[in-house]
């Protein structure tokens, strides 16, 4: 490096010094919020993405934050698709719910394994509280804009712990779009 003047070395010092402020008093970003599905086949840890979903993921986080999920069953399970919950009680009832959100689907995450999306009626703005697991890569011609829905399902998030407990819900699968074989209990969802 070749030798600095007084006049630049101070230029670049105070560069330094007004970088480090305001860096300083930035708020520090949290992680985007995990939460946990410990369900009666153990436990899953699901990622939540704000930045890509803000409504579905702070609808979401309402339902876990007042333990509505809590106590619910998993009612579709569907081989090589998908493991729906969130809004059923173990004796087959449907809990009452908040009022439906906008569908985000249109935000850039896709329908692959892993990933959390909400569930819905034939109407794009009808998601309340159900979601669904995907179990495969459901995103181009299927659960993706475009695809059985020109609309899309709105994918929210993604597991980062617990696929062998996915594995063990598709292995329950039915016979075709129904319940799994056995009942697949969501004990709790709660905020990591």
């Amino acid at each position: 490096m070749g030798i600095v003047n007084r006049s630049t070395f101070l230029s670049i010092v105070s560069s330094f010094v007004v970088a480090a402020s305001f860096a300083w008093a930035q708020p520090v970003q949290a992680a985007d919020p995990v939460v946990v599905l410990k369900t009666s086949l153990g436990e899953i840890d699901i990622q939540l993405d704000p930045k890509h979903a803000p409504i579905t993921t702070a609808n979401f986080l309402a339902y876990v934050n007042k333990k509505f999920y809590d106590n619910t069953i998993f009612h579709r399970v569907v081989k090589g698709f998908v493991a729906q919950g969130g809004g059923m009680t173990p004796d087959g009832n449907e809990k009452p719910t908040d009022a439906p959100i906008k569908n985000e689907a249109t935000n850039g995450l896709h329908n692959v394994r892993g990933t959390i999306s909400m569930a819905r009626t034939n109407d794009p703005d009808s998601a309340t509280s159900q979601f669904f697991l995907n179990f495969v890569d459901n995103s181009t011609g299927k659960l993706d804009p475009g695809g059985f829905s020109p609309e899309g399902y709105a994918v929210f998030g993604k597991i980062t712990k617990g696929m062998d407990v996915l594995d063990k819900m598709e292995a329950l699968a039915g016979a075709g779009d129904g319940p799994p074989t056995q009942q697949i209990l969501l004990i709790s969802a709660t905020v990591k």
